[in-house]
């Protein structure tokens, strides 16, 4: 493997950079200003570089398109500029999931220059002594059911709240992981469930997989992935896995999760509730997670990546 590059700057700052990029004015200074001729310039989320080598973009989501009320007007316009560019001036766009590729074809990307490229985990299982440690320190002495994501309204955590709320068992907490997002209080939905919730926002990795092999089921009801790596990571660790129909999730998990319409509490809490109670479904799918998630590698990623970068030079 080739030896790593020093990272090189532009001139401007980012969110002016991106501005100037996304304006598309003379002033912009191109990528090779910092890095000297290239072959090809990847921009991998949603700011559109300008650059005289040929452009290949990734295209995360566009859960934008669906719910614009939810993202900042900044937010939307910057989204909606760069996918304008990404759609009119990108040689090839990857996409990490089949769901995000229709997407961007009912948004007008012409499907001949998208190409998948799906993401991949990686990480060791972890062992019981380190789920023990992780359960000791964030003081889960009780089974639980696991969420990780960024707090924001499309992972739909207002419905997960409620639907743990009507499951009858109370011995079992629910954990969430993951940092504050936007536009989004859980106040009201935690009230009744005090002391059965753990909040635990950002944990660092490593705790972060054994808090994942711990769970007794992992639940992702989103409303809207592009890709679902929250759910790949789940997998990874053997937990048993609840997550949406209709979204990129469903293709990640395959028939290896229990798959439920993310805007019926009733539902999310019966998926939950099944694999609570029946242990044999729960580690048949544990088993069957573990396998699939397997063959997503960060080293598939990279070639799939590697044969774009060389189709857009052709």
């Amino acid at each position: 493997m080739a030896a790593l590059e020093a990272v090189r700057h532009l001139w401007a700052p980012r969110s002016l950079l991106y501005e100037l990029w996304h304006a598309r004015v003379p002033l912009a200074p191109r990528v090779e200003r910092a890095t000297g001729p290239v072959d090809v310039v990847h921009g991998t989320a949603v700011a559109f570089p300008r650059a005289e080598a040929p452009v290949v973009m990734t295209v995360h989501d566009l859960a934008f398109l669906d719910a614009p009320d939810l993202v900042t007007k900044h937010g939307l316009r910057f989204f909606r500029r760069g996918t304008d560019l990404a759609r009119e001036h990108a040689r090839l766009v990857m996409c990490s999931s089949r769901a995000t590729m229709e997407d961007c074809v009912a948004a007008g990307f012409d499907v001949d220059r998208l190409r998948l490229v799906p993401l991949g985990v990686r990480g060791a299982q972890r062992t019981l002594e380190e789920v023990s440690r992780a359960r000791a320190k964030f003081g889960l002495a009780r089974p639980y059911v696991m969420f990780n994501g960024t707090v924001e309204p499309r992972k739909n955590l207002h419905r997960l709240l409620k639907a743990f709320g009507r499951i009858p068992r109370q011995d079992v907490d629910l954990v969430l992981v993951g940092p504050a997002g936007w536009n989004e209080s859980l106040e009201a939905d935690l009230a009744p469930l005090e002391g059965r919730v753990h909040v635990l926002g950002f944990v660092e990795r490593d705790e972060l997989e054994a808090l994942l092999a711990g769970a007794d089921v992992f639940c992702l009801p989103s409303l809207k992935e592009g890709f679902g790596l929250p759910v790949l990571e789940a997998m990874r660790q053997g937990a048993a896995v609840v997550t949406s129909t209709g979204t990129a999730t469903a293709e990640i998990a395959g028939d290896t999760a229990l798959l439920v319409d993310p805007l019926d509490e009733g539902a999310i809490a019966r998926a939950i509730e099944e694999l609570l109670e029946d242990r044999v479904l729960a580690e048949r799918l544990s088993l069957a997670g573990q396998a699939r998630a397997a063959t997503f590698t960060w080293e598939r990623t990279a070639e799939a990546a590697m044969a774009v970068y060389t189709e857009a030079l052709t």
